[in-house]
């Protein structure tokens, strides 16, 4: 039976050519916009998960990370003063301006705090330790930075908000949705560069729990003591923000829109090959069923031509996506597929296929064995 079915599919190589490449094409579109999809989203939470706090305090219907608002940076102290809170510090999530050498002007978004290394910023970095910061006029940059900046090296200057401050660090992997640079400095700093907006304020504030504490206690405690504030753990925030740009950007209708075009394609173009085959052999058809052949076997073959033809198109399609995920990285954006989404897709495109083949199996239900008799 599958040497039937591989005789039938290469009986015209060019025909089958034309197969694989359109599912290795709907396989590709797929695995590249959901990919980029990921990748996109994980942006725009990556340092989210990487901050080690267990509740963040937001300023009440915040949407997302970078888009904050300010409150009293005095409520801090009301969170440290809750049972079952090990530390609480302030964060500032600000947009400054970045005076560049060749005279023109970036925005980037910084982030401040008091003590970088208790939360686990920045977490991948070149140069001074981060706490450093605290002791003046200092920045750390991200290198995803440099296609915004330009190069820049460890000791070098940049003005931010003209006041000139000392690069004493490189960091890796802290990106954001937009593709804005991100920066980190000291949290007096930033009040200090822009003192009418955020000298007394904070924009979040940084929970981590005692060990023992319950989660949803202290949860509740702090949100009575802040009626004017929300808090989340470190995974609703993280949702939060990914959701708001799927919902803002329509990013989530373009992905699903792109991927059912693809599987229409796919489909389409295996629908049209396996019928046409079937038509030319159904002579071939006619002579298995006069002698004894069932539906059943002639459709087995029809299903295994599919099958083979969603494998190969499968492999054409996901190697070139895996061996370009360093070069799209190198371009500054991430290609994230999960290993467990690479067998969906490939599962969907053996579905696809065999749905496909679906096409020819009422035309051969209907042959009449008496056709290999006529002239």
């Amino acid at each position: 039976m599958v040497d039937l079915a591989r005789k039938n599919l290469l009986h015209d190589k060019l025909r089958f050519t034309i197969t694989v490449l359109g599912v290795a094409f709907a396989v590709t579109l797929v695995l590249f916009q959901v990919g980029l999809f990921l990748g996109l989203l994980d942006n725009a939470s990556v340092i989210i998960e990487h901050v080690q706090a267990d509740l963040w305090i937001t300023p009440r219907n915040t949407a997302n990370v970078d888009f904050s608002k300010t409150f009293p940076e005095t409520r801090v102290h009301r969170v440290r003063s809750v049972p079952g809170v090990e530390r609480a510090d302030n964060l500032i999530v600000a947009y400054v301006d970045v005076s560049l050498p060749s005279g023109s002007q970036e925005g980037a978004l910084c982030y401040a705090v008091e003590n970088f290394k208790t939360w686990g910023l920045p977490w991948d970095w070149q140069g001074s330790d981060p706490d450093d910061l605290r002791r003046g006029p200092y920045v750390m940059i991200d290198a995803h930075s440099e296609q915004r900046f330009g190069p820049f090296e460890v000791g070098e200057y940049r003005e931010f908000l003209d006041r000139r401050m000392k690069i004493i660090g490189k960091t890796n992997g802290a990106n954001t949705f937009t593709t804005m640079p991100v920066t980190f400095m000291d949290l007096r700093t930033i009040q200090e560069l822009i003192p009418d907006r955020y000298e007394g304020q904070s924009t979040y504030i940084l929970v981590k729990l005692a060990p023992g504490a319950n989660l949803e206690a202290v949860r509740a405690e702090i949100q009575s003591r802040l009626p004017y504030n929300d808090v989340y753990t470190r995974r609703e925030w993280a949702d939060q923000s990914r959701a708001y740009w799927i919902k803002s950007t329509g990013l989530g209708f373009t992905m699903g829109l792109t991927v059912f075009l693809g599987c229409l394609v796919g489909i389409v173009i295996v629908a049209q090959t396996l019928y046409t085959s079937t038509m030319e052999h159904l002579r071939e058809f006619g002579t298995l069923k006069a002698i004894g052949g069932s539906n059943g076997f002639i459709y087995r073959i029809l299903t295994r031509q599919a099958l083979i033809s969603g494998v190969v198109g499968f492999v054409l399609g996901a190697v070139p996506v895996y061996l370009l995920r360093p070069l799209i990285a190198q371009g500054g954006m991430k290609l994230i597929i999960p290993n467990d989404f690479g067998l969906f897709v490939m599962l969907g495109t053996l579905l696809m296929c065999v749905a496909a083949s679906m096409v020819s199996f009422r035309k051969v239900a209907s042959i009449d064995p008496a056709l290999v008799f006529r002239g």
